[in-house]
This record gives C-alpha cells, sequence and structure tokens, in this order.
C-alpha cells in the first residue's frame, strides 16, 4: 500500500464503508443511510449470511444507483458467477477463495463488474502474493483454518502495511465500532469491510452498531483534519 515514502500509491481521502453479509432490504437501506460506499451480498452457501437470489436482486434494484452491490463467492465456477452477477445485477465481484489471476481476470471480462480480490492472511507472504492479481480492489482478511470470511477474528495490522502498490486497499476481519479507527490509523485503507462486527444476529444488522462504526470511521477523517 504505501509507496516509496510510506504512503500509500493511492489517495485515502475518507476512508470508505462495505458492509458485508447483507440479507434484508431493510439492513441494505440502513447501510446506505449510515453512508456505505458499498455492500456485500453472500452467495457462498456455507455462510450462516448467505444471501438467497430473490432477496440479492430485490436490494440491488433498490440501492445500487446509490452504493456499490459486491457479489461475494468463495471457489465459484465462472458460469456461476456470470450468472449472478446477471440476475442479481451486481456491480462489484469479491472473490473469497483461492481463485488464480487469470480467473479474477476472466470474471472481470466475463461480467463487466469490478473485481476485489481477497485474501486470508497468515503471514507477509500471503501479502506479497496479492502483487499477481491485477484486480481493481485488494482485500486482506483473518485466517481462520476451514472459514473463508466471517469469523469475527482480527489478524496483525502491521501485516498489511507490507501491501504496496496502486490498488486500493480493503481491511476486513474483525472490525467492529471499538476497533476501526486504531485499524484505519494503523492501516491507511482505502475501505473498511464490517459483517460480524454489526450485527444482531448472522445476517440481521444491529442499527445501533452499524451506525456507530460509521460514526468512528467518520470520526478518523475529522481527527486527519
Amino acid at each position: 500500500m504505501p509507496g516509496a515514502d510510506g504512503q500509500p500509491a493511492y489517495d485515502v481521502g475518507v476512508t470508505k464503508i462495505k458492509f458485508c453479509g447483507i440479507t434484508r432490504l431493510q439492513d441494505a437501506e440502513l447501510a446506505v443511510s449510515a453512508g456505505a460506499w458499498a455492500i456485500g451480498l453472500i452467495f457462498w452457501a456455507g455462510s450462516p449470511r448467505r444471501c438467497s437470489l430473490e432477496a440479492a436482486a430485490e436490494i440491488a434494484t433498490a440501492v445500487k444507483r446509490r452504493v456499490e452491490v459486491v457479489g461475494v463467492f468463495v471457489n465459484p465456477t465462472l458460469d456461476e458467477v456470470a450468472a449472478r452477477a446477471e440476475e442479481a445485477g451486481l456491480t462489484m465481484i469479491q472473490l473469497h477463495g483461492d481463485e488464480g489471476p487469470s480467473f479474477c481476470a476472466e470474471v472481470a471480462r466475463r461480467t463487466g463488474c469490478k473485481v476485489i480480490k481477497a485474501v486470508r492472511v497468515r503471514s507477509g507472504a500471503d501479502i506479497q502474493a496479492m502483487s499477481a492479481f491485477h484486480t481493481d480492489y485488494h482485500l486482506l482478511d483473518s485466517y481462520v483454518p476451514g472459514v473463508p470470511g466471517g469469523t469475527g477474528a482480527t489478524f496483525s495490522w502491521e501485516l498489511a502495511r507490507a501491501h504496496h502498490g496502486p490498488l486500493p486497499l480493503i481491511l476486513s476481519g474483525g472490525l467492529t465500532p471499538e476497533n476501526v479507527s486504531n485499524a484505519i490509523a494503523a492501516v491507511r485503507p482505502y475501505a473498511v469491510d464490517v459483517a460480524s462486527g454489526v450485527e444482531a444476529e448472522p445476517g440481521v444488522k444491529g442499527p445501533e452498531k452499524l451506525e456507530a462504526f460509521a460514526a468512528a470511521v467518520r470520526s478518523t477523517a475529522m481527527a486527519a483534519r
């Protein structure tokens, strides 16, 4: 992420927010009202936050002119991604499994969507390996064996500082209203991504937590002035 002077190679500005694990239109509207840049709709069958295709289409129709609508996939087929992107009206695709650089490029070509490539961080080597992915965004998440994401666990933010290059960085993994300002100060990401940290229960957002998270992110921008 930092350039030669130790600063991000892209313009950070005000840190953006992606509220992930949205399953209901009312939660999508709450996210928009709180100032979301993007919302994440999970299509991985193993997630307790899986969004049905019908709900995804309803949500995207209602909000995609106001926020990015991100479909989150784990090791999908190209046909699956292309079909969901068209049927749900997605504007971005997040690949959260073991997808390689060529697969990511083909997803972009097939769907016309911007692509976020996620990696679960165990060491600096995982971050170094991201240089092979020429997607639109990189996302760093926590590594928990056998679980692709949504674990509520954090990882060492010092490792994230090793992310170099021009691609905007999205920081994920165990973020909450209580720790997100520290995470932003440590990493200076383009955006932060939260799911379990603002939930009342899996797949259902807690309005107070969601607004508290957004307020904490906004406070970092005011503190930087």
